[in-house]
């Protein structure tokens, strides 16, 4: 029983962090129309725009897991985070050639520890 509540503590994070994404994408969709813009290359706007909603995406995320964690909060945020990783550097590869390459590299360094900062701000909230 314990392994389907971790497994749906994680679930419940990278949801969290998928509501955020979506919300980020709707919005920036939005404020796109509004100013014109076209597909392409990413502007510097719009990576900054991505760097921010991400890490505010996995801030979210740790800190959902961490406060949904049956036990060890903090061990299901670097869970999370390791997966948050793996994905991100699948992502960069993907994505190679529609942003620079530090741009890539600063979205899979910089997101796996705003997951484990979520989780440590849910633990300073517990007192832990």
């Amino acid at each position: 029983m314990i392994v389907l509540r971790t497994f749906l503590t994680l679930v419940a994070g990278f949801a969290a962090m998928a509501a955020v994404l979506a919300l980020a994408a709707v919005m920036a969709r939005w404020v796109g129309r509004k100013n014109g813009s076209e597909g392409g290359r990413s502007s510097a706007g719009e990576m900054a725009w991505n760097l921010a909603a991400t890490l505010l995406a996995a801030l979210v995320g740790g800190y959902v897991t961490a406060t949904v964690a049956p036990l060890n909060p903090l061990i299901h945020a670097l869970a999370l985070a390791l997966i948050v990783l793996l994905l991100g550097g699948m992502s960069a590869v993907q994505q190679r050639g529609q942003a620079p390459i530090w741009f890539a590299l600063l979205m899979v360094a910089l997101a796996p520890c705003a997951v484990i900062l979520g989780g440590l701000l849910r633990l300073k909230q517990l007192g832990i």
